[in-house]
């Protein structure tokens, strides 16, 4: 009889991995270096927000996610060469990118700011950083603005691979500002030992246009049938509660927005 039981609990595992197994795959493109979005645990583990909630929006979709890595300016070009499905990475929605790419409903909506010394004297202005040295993330839009007002305005704009690299220039004096995503430079800088001597500056960066609306998951413009099945899945876990409870995990501030 005890055998028996055993047959049917082995058999209900092979069962139960078997329909794990055919779940069909999600291939995600994501850049781990914006912490607290995309990053690695320090096991190696892909980690964060979009990880969590990606995840989640997979088992509502009955698919498996399976994330690739890739540098933030190679990602779309790679989306478009079919190395996987969307991109899940803080990509903000832009009409310069809705020519490329088609964008999922809105994931996030942060607004950006301007890292800059304690006791700098700098407001964060483009006036105020003329002659000085102002670090973005090549190929985002933070480094368009920078294009067209710090640039404009008389400062060098340097671009970095990653963010963790612009934050290692400021902290020995070789930038002397970062224009960002607010929570990313919170929590991957600000928050933490090195950049103690550091705070936001006043200014506030203004223009739609460059800025976008918002971040959301960047799909081909073939996928609708893609696209229609994310924005489901994605309303379902804004309406139950999962949304909320993984940004809780990850924020002290409503990363939605209006």
């Amino acid at each position: 009889m005890k055998l028996k039981y055993l047959f049917a609990i082995v058999g209900l595992a092979c069962a139960v991995s078997a329909q794990a197994a055919d779940l069909k795959e999600l291939r995600i493109g994501t850049d781990a270096t914006y912490e607290p979005f995309e990053y690695k645990a320090p096991d190696g583990k892909l980690v964060g927000f979009e990880i969590d909630l990606a995840n989640a929006i997979c088992a509502e979709m009955k698919r498996s996610c399976v994330f690739v890595e890739s540098p933030w300016d190679g990602i779309v070009p790679s989306l478009l060469a079919k190395k996987y499905d969307m991109i899940i990475s803080g990509m903000t929605v832009t009409d310069q990118r809705k020519k490329t790419v088609a964008f999922s409903d809105k994931i996030t909506d942060i607004p950006y700011r301007v890292i800059v010394k304690r006791g700098s004297g700098l407001d964060g202005s483009p006036k105020s950083l003329k002659g000085k040295k102002v670090g973005v993330l090549k190929g985002s839009t933070e480094a368009d603005f920078a294009d067209k007002y710090y640039a404009k305005a008389g400062a060098t704009v340097q671009r970095y691979e990653s963010t963790q690299e612009s934050y290692l220039d400021i902290v020995s004096g070789r930038t002397d500002a970062i224009v960002g995503n607010l929570v990313e430079m919170k929590t991957g800088f600000l928050a933490k030992p090195e950049g103690k001597g550091f705070e936001f500056s006043p200014y506030e960066l203004n223009d739609q246009v460059i800025l976008g609306y918002g971040t959301g998951a960047a799909m081909r413009k073939s996928d609708t049938q893609l696209k229609a099945e994310f924005n489901a899945a994605l309303k379902t876990v804004r309406t139950n509660g999962t949304y909320k409870k993984i940004a809780d995990k990850y924020f002290d501030i409503d990363v939605y927005g209006k």
